[in-house]
């Protein structure tokens, strides 16, 4: 694995646009207000001679109740994982009490610390160097993250403090890995259900909905396969969402799921399938992505209602029918293990690779069990068809007036090939394209013998009549 180094510091000190900065990413969200980052978030750092971890991590308020409680507690998990410690600091705050507080921790670890004196831009280096003097630490530099100023000497004082990697890098890891974006409204159970899957606390779980805002991918490995699970932020009507760190965080899911390969959108089973749901099957549908739906919060529900939220769901999801629905609970792990098959089958089915002839041979049995109506008294023509791609299936049909063609037609192929080669799970995609005519705008040009040919008969056809 790469060496990891976590940044540390008090909330709003810029430890999210050093994170950006190091991995020359945006997957950081930043914004001027504190507390934005909550989870752990991880990306590689590839800038300097060798490559390591960076985890950006949330500030550390002091504050032992709710949400700081539970970021504190990332914090150390991360400050345990890691090699070596970077302790973000503001010098335009100057030295508070809070940072003396946040470094003894630091040292408690007996890990290597790096000072990084952070928005230095437009005063003087020196002076605001001599006011962190106190902290006692000779690894001490300037650096503005946001003009990427002095992340390089950063980089050089870092790389010395790591210990040799070895040659399996996180990329490395993560090739071969299905990509499972866990998607939904917020308090769905989505960062409940990621814990539950690893068997530990990795991510921040509260009541209070929203507590998610980066996308945050973890890896996990189940019965012998891969996955990248991806922890999005819940995503709520457009016309409730005010804040403009969550505007950003709702973006960042739609990232999420263009970015993944299977999507599982998670239902609260205790309240109504909203149109917000609605709305985020039809993002996964745009991107071409496979689909899952989990029913969460299954547990504790009597007969009556578990057949109402049946026949909502059967009656709302129609247009998705080739989805699977599992019913879980994130909390108590029921119906997990059904949950990651239908992920595997999803993910399956949309990179099954098809060859031309299968295709133009089930093509042929379509057609000639039902045809296409007829477009201004001819058929249209299919006449062989091709892969066109993967995640999501494309299918490329050639023949002739295929622009005529019905949207009934359409989802009927889709159907067919859907049930011949068992695409369960998978949107299918079918591209018609029109063949062209070879003689179109070509002119036969006649020789000499066939123009005295030509004449001749219309001189004899002239004399009939």
């Amino acid at each position: 694995m790469l060496p990891v180094v976590a940044l540390v510091g008090r909330p709003n000190v810029g430890k999210s646009t050093l994170f950006n900065v190091l991995t020359r990413s945006r997957d950081a969200l930043v914004a001027d207000m504190p507390g934005v980052t909550r989870d752990r978030h991880y990306g590689v750092c590839r800038s300097g001679e060798r490559s390591f971890v960076v985890v950006d991590t949330g500030g550390l308020s002091g504050v032992d109740e709710g949400i700081d409680a539970l970021t504190a507690q990332q914090v150390r998990l991360a400050i345990s994982e890691a090699q070596v410690l970077v302790f973000v600091v503001d010098a335009r705050d100057g030295l508070l009490p809070q940072d003396i507080g946040i470094l003894n921790e630091l040292r408690r670890s007996g890990k290597p610390i790096i000072a990084a004196v952070n928005k230095t831009d437009g005063l003087d280096e020196q002076n605001a160097l001599a006011e962190f003097a106190s902290f006692g630490l000779a690894a001490t530099l300037p650096l503005s993250a946001a003009h990427n100023r002095g992340t390089d000497d950063l980089i050089a004082l870092t790389l010395p403090l790591l210990p040799v990697e070895t040659e399996e890098s996180v990329e490395q890891r993560e090739d071969g890995s299905i990509r499972v974006a866990i998607v939904g409204r917020p308090n769905a159970g989505k960062s409940t259900l990621i814990n539950r899957l690893l068997g530990e606390d990795r991510l921040i779980v509260s009541s209070v909905a929203g507590t998610t805002r980066d996308p945050i991918r973890v890896p996990l490995e189940r019965d012998g396969k891969r996955y990248t699970l991806i922890d999005t932020a819940g995503v709520r009507r457009r016309a409730r969402v005010e804040e403009a760190v969550e505007k950003f965080s709702v973006i960042k899911t739609l990232q999420s799921m263009a970015a993944a390969q299977v999507v599982v959108l998670m239902i609260d089973a205790r309240e109504n399938l909203a149109d917000q749901d609605l709305t985020l099957i039809g993002h996964a549908l745009d991107e071409g992505r496979a689909l899952v739906i989990a029913i969460n919060k299954w547990d504790g529900m009597d007969a009556y209602q578990r057949e109402q939220c049946q026949r909502a769901l059967e009656r709302r999801l129609s247009f998705v029918e080739w989805a699977k629905q599992v019913f879980i609970s994130a909390l108590h792990g029921s119906g997990l293990r059904e949950l990651m098959r239908a992920v595997v089958r999803a993910h399956s089915a949309a990179t099954k690779e098809i060859g031309s002839s299968e295709l133009t041979k089930t093509l042929e049995r379509a057609y000639e069990g039902y045809q296409p109506p007829l477009v201004r008294g001819h058929a249209p023509k299919l006449r062989f068809a091709h892969p066109g791609g993967l995640n999501p299936p494309t299918i490329v049909i050639h023949g002739s007036r295929t622009k005529h063609i019905a949207p009934a037609y359409r989802r009927y192929l889709e159907n067919f090939f859907r049930q011949r080669f068992k695409l369960e799970g998978t949107p299918i995609r079918i591209d018609f394209r029109d063949g062209e005519n070879p003689f179109a705008g070509k002119k036969n040009v006649l020789t000499e013998a066939q123009q005295r040919k030509r004449q001749r008969l219309v001189r004899e056809m002239k004399k009939r009549r």
